[in-house]
């Protein structure tokens, strides 16, 4: 049985034994308790919700909300009014809730509405209300929505640094945390310090609850990138590194190009899965070598809607032109080659020596970020024969993203807790993720395949836009203002 499923049935039998209990204090059948949503609604009498409230329980990720709702109210009628009771309930009411009900001086006070008001320091009032709005902004960053800003401009022009977005988990299903010691509302720091922010003391292991959908090509994605490198970045002296646990890697976002099971190959800059070859997103960009009579103003820069990040100034040629390495939607470059003071604007080549930096790192490959591949990227269940080719290729991924214990890899040979293997079958999927701003951007070509558990949500939409290049009258692009992200 899947292990998911065991830990639901934890839950509900801790729920079931602790509504058994209380039904029997309050006069109705205990076995009713055995019931899901009938037992639910029996505890919406008690304390006092309206029929229809049992809707609530049948929506997904609101349905959480509701039955911890539930759950608050029926300890209150129980007598337990202090918010440390609540958060009690909120990690572990499986346990909570029968330890209670089976106390001897716990007794059923009627329905909310019936209760007596407790009259409570303005202290207490306080320290309630924020500790209950941190619970709460914390269950929803977890279930259903985060917030994200753009650092970065590999996804330019879809989204520009100073974006600020939020990002659907409800879409492909939250993960449960991996690392439950963790102050509130941090990621890998405490605000303002260089301190963590979690403690690896209790790890449990991770699974997803169901969401609506599944990455899909064209997807822009937010993932914890998987590379201890790219969680290091900037870090030269490997002895400072960080290694952080899979739910607390730092978070990227790109476009998902290929998912698992696909056939991705990149021709002359073009993406292509299974022999057919994807849309270019509109508003993606690419590295033009421009060419101007003179060194470019920052009021045509402007006019161009171009920032400094979009562009780096060269030098002069032997003719004594200014030349430029601009990064260009194809629209910005027709408006630009239109200008009376531009000699030339063309796509400008990678060099042969990148490849030495993509993935995977094999000898005999002369892949550039503009013609790479083919690569297949690993499906849940493909089964793969072990040789020096596919090692190269998914090495990384056996040893570091699957779960083995003591993985060895020397040449052509693959070892796991000691045995040697000849064939592999993968645990997970994964999934292969680029910018949009295609030469300006690092991702997998350089690091990698996405394992399916460091996925984090979909970009939803933006919330708020601030140009940091921008004068106070422009500093916010208030056409971007809750713009769907696609």
């Amino acid at each position: 049985m899947n292990t998911l499923v065991l830990v639901i049935l934890f839950f509900r039998a801790g729920a079931t034994v602790g509504y058994w209990q209380v039904f029997k204090k309050t006069g109705i059948a205990p076995w009713i308790a055995l019931i899901p949503f009938y037992s639910e609604f029996k505890i919406m009498e008690l304390v006092g919700k309206p029929k229809w409230w049992i809707v609530y329980l049948f929506i997904p990720i609101f349905n959480i909300f509701a039955y911890y709702i539930l759950i608050f109210d029926l300890i209150r009628c129980l007598g337990k009014e202090s918010i440390w009771s609540q958060i009690i309930c909120i990690f572990a009411f499986y346990l909570y809730l029968p330890w209670i009900a089976f106390q001897k001086k716990t007794v059923y006070l009627g329905k909310l509405e019936s209760l007596p008001v407790q009259h409570k320091s303005p202290v207490k009032e306080w320290t309630e209300a924020v500790a209950f709005a941190v619970i709460a902004a914390t269950l929803i960053r977890w279930t259903i929505m985060e917030a994200y800003t753009i650092p970065t401009p590999s996804m330019e022009n879809s989204l520009m640094v100073g974006d600020f977005l939020f990002v659907s988990k409800f879409h492909y299903g939250t993960r449960t945390p991996a690392t439950p010691l963790q102050i509130p509302l941090t990621h890998q720091k405490i605000w303002f310090t260089e301190l963590p922010s979690y403690l690896e003391w209790v790890k449990l292991p991770q699974y997803r609850l169901p969401g609506f959908t599944s990455v899909k090509r064209g997807d822009v994605v937010v993932f914890n990138v998987p590379r201890h490198e790219e969680n290091n970045f900037g870090i030269y002296d490997t002895s400072r590194w960080k290694y952080y646990p899979v739910d607390l890697k730092t978070n990227y976002i790109k476009r998902c190009v290929g998912i698992a099971g696909d056939k991705l190959e990149i021709k002359n800059r073009v993406v292509y899965t299974n022999g057919q070859a994807e849309t270019t997103p509109p508003l993606s960009r690419q590295a033009y070598r421009v060419v101007a009579n003179d060194e470019i103003n920052d009021r045509n820069f402007q006019k161009l809607e171009l920032d400094p990040d979009d562009y780096q100034y060269n030098g002069r040629n032997n003719s004594g032109q200014a030349e430029y390495t601009m990064h260009l939607t194809a629209a910005t470059v027709n408006e630009l080659r239109k200008l009376p003071f531009i000699v030339g604007a063309e796509l400008e080549r990678s060099s042969e020596e990148r490849g030495a930096f993509l993935f995977p790192k094999f000898d005999s490959l002369r892949w550039t970020t503009e013609n790479y591949g083919p690569v297949v990227i690993p499906q849940k269940g493909m089964t793969i024969s072990i040789n020096d080719s596919t090692l190269a290729f998914y090495g990384t991924v056996i040893r570091d993203y699957e779960y083995n214990k003591d993985v060895q890899i020397k040449g052509d040979k693959l070892t796991i807790e000691g045995k040697p293997v000849d064939q592999y079958t993968f645990r997970q999927d994964y999934y292969f993720m680029m910018g949009d701003n295609r030469n300006n951007s690092l991702d997998s070509r350089y690091w990698g395949f996405v394992p399916e558990d460091h996925i984090v949500g979909k970009g939803f939409f933006i919330w708020l836009s601030l140009d940091k290049y921008g004068s106070w009258l422009n500093k916010i692009r208030w056409s971007r203002f809750f713009n769907p992200i696609r």
